[in-house]
């Protein structure tokens, strides 16, 4: 087969053209790199038609990517057509909707500045800024707002989608919240059912529910302008496991506390990091706008619950760097590669509805005090809030009681060290998760996985034993009505990956 790009479609670098090599690497985690037969680069909806109309007729798999930071090669596979949206950017106002536009390629960073510079508003949108709002938003993206603002799904009224029917035709399809819509099921799927399953977006339209203003610096949450940073930080030379234990411990039961909608406390959030010792620190960190009043004291409160009961003194306490949001929100070192400590990583994650047990905080504990270095970061970011007023049903993200996600994540530059550095953070995950089977199995405590975190070893009976199955884990009760969205719009099963929402059984068995 053919691995050239036709010259009817958008534009495209196939395999053999120079720019090749440097553009199938262009994904975040280096472990996966696309061997497609070329990539389109859409600038239009009409592009995006073309392009997968063109790579089906021609019987070629389709991939999407837009800003390449699924960590687990979900835009990265053999053969094919990788339709890549990235240049795809326009961060507009749309009257006729009186909503936000946002096409799938424009980048967190960037659309923080235009509704900032523009408009005064803002979005809970993550921290990452090279970031697309492409797969961010259809994964159920969060941020250091989410406390206070909700889930960015909650703002999505409308999406654009480029869907393949049982004929193999392409076609752009509006779908919107209006539960009169036709294709309001579309929609809703895009609310948190994860990107590359049922078509490709191409634009996004996001207003507050609710809003009825004609004034577009009504439609979205007000930016904040300046923002309070905290940190605590402990020496690792100095850290005991009991006092590692209380401070997360302490840390998790302030969120337990202090995470009910609209309270006072949902204006701060926090993360909790923890590296292996031989990297010497364990932070805790507290962010908050400092336009509300009490941002200081609340900070300060914050801390004094973490260092409650705890032996060990910080040897950093600081609640009193103020700087600008929009510089804070947009600065352009953020999580990149060097910051992260490689270009290959792997990602667990993990919703947290009480803090972890003391025995599963002191499990984790023994994997980071071995003699031996480990590229880990042990995460723990604050959550619940404003997130937790909807209901579970009302979108794809189906996990609306938690107060904290867990990130577990190791990062590396050697190829040759990938076996050494995943095996290290599967034991650390199965341990802490040893009494569910090695994974956040929904019950009191535990509400699920992230699929913006997506993790293949949760589909392998190898390191998931818990008997509950991968789909279930990331869309809880959610997943049979993703499965028929997925059965009407992506019929024949053009868009898949090792994670994607899978077709009714009946009609696996047809289009196999």
């Amino acid at each position: 087969m053919t691995r050239t790009a036709p010259t009817d479609t958008a534009s495209a670098i196939a395999a053999g053209d120079r720019r090749y090599e440097t553009a199938v690497r262009c994904g975040f985690n280096q472990r996966f790199v696309s061997d497609v037969d070329y990539i389109s680069y859409p600038r239009t909806t009409a592009d995006v038609v073309a392009a997968v109309g063109t790579a089906v007729a021609d019987g070629k798999r389709v991939t999407v990517r837009s800003g390449g930071h699924g960590y687990e090669g979900t835009g990265s596979t053999e053969g094919g057509v990788l339709i890549d949206v990235s240049v795809m950017t326009s961060v507009e106002y749309d009257p006729s909707r009186r909503a936000f536009a946002i096409q799938p390629g424009a980048k967190v960073g960037e659309i923080y500045r235009e509704l900032y510079k523009r408009w005064g508003v803002t979005l809970p949108m993550g921290e990452c800024i090279d970031v697309c709002i492409g797969g961010h938003l259809v994964g159920g993206g969060f941020g250091p707002l989410s406390r206070r603002y909700g889930a960015i799904v909650d703002y999505l009224c409308a999406v654009e989608v480029v869907v393949v029917d049982a004929a193999g035709q392409a076609r752009a399809i509006v779908a919107s919240d209006d539960p009169a819509d036709p294709h309001h099921d579309l929609w809703w799927a895009h609310t948190g059912g994860g990107g590359g399953n049922f078509g490709v977006v191409t634009q996004y339209w996001l207003r507050t529910p609710g809003a009825t203003s004609e004034d577009p610096g009504q439609l979205l949450p007000p930016a904040p302008t300046t923002w309070r940073n905290g940190y605590l930080m402990w020496p690792w030379d100095k850290m005991t496991e009991q006092d590692f234990v209380r401070i997360l411990r302490n840390y998790g039961t302030w969120f337990e506390r202090n995470s009910a909608p609209g309270s006072r406390e949902t204006n701060l959030t926090a993360f909790f990091c923890a590296t292996h010792k031989s990297s010497d620190v364990i932070t805790v960190g507290s962010l908050i706008d400092d336009d509300v009043p009490g941002a200081r004291e609340m900070t300060n409160e914050f801390f004094d619950a973490v260092c409650e009961g705890v032996e060990v003194e910080p040897s950093v306490r600081t609640s009193d760097e103020v700087v600008s949001w929009l510089y804070h929100f947009t600065h352009t070192n953020r999580a990149d590669h060097t910051g992260l400590g490689g270009s290959r990583f792997k990602l667990k994650s993990a919703y947290l509805r009480k803090a972890y047990t003391a025995e599963q905080i002191a499990r984790a504990y023994r994997h980071l005090d071995t003699e031996d270095p480990r590229k880990i970061f042990f995460m723990f970011i604050g959550y619940g809030g404003q997130v937790n007023a909807v209901a579970p049903e009302a979108t794809a993200v189906a996990q609306r009681s938690s107060i904290l996600k867990g990130a577990y994540l190791s990062s590396w530059w050697d190829p040759a060290e990938d076996d050494h550095h995943i095996a290290n953070l599967r034991a650390l995950y199965q341990d802490v998760y040893a009494d569910t089977g090695g994974v956040p199995v929904t019950n009191d405590a535990n509400e699920g996985a992230y699929i913006n975190y997506p993790d293949r070893d949760l589909a392998d009976p190898e390191w998931n034993t818990s008997g509950v199955s991968w789909s279930t884990l990331y869309y809880q009760a959610n997943y049979p009505r993703l499965r028929k969205v997925k059965q009407r719009y992506d019929p024949r099963n053009e868009f898949r990956h090792v994670l994607s929402i899978e077709l009714p059984e009946e009609q696996r068995r047809s289009s196999a």
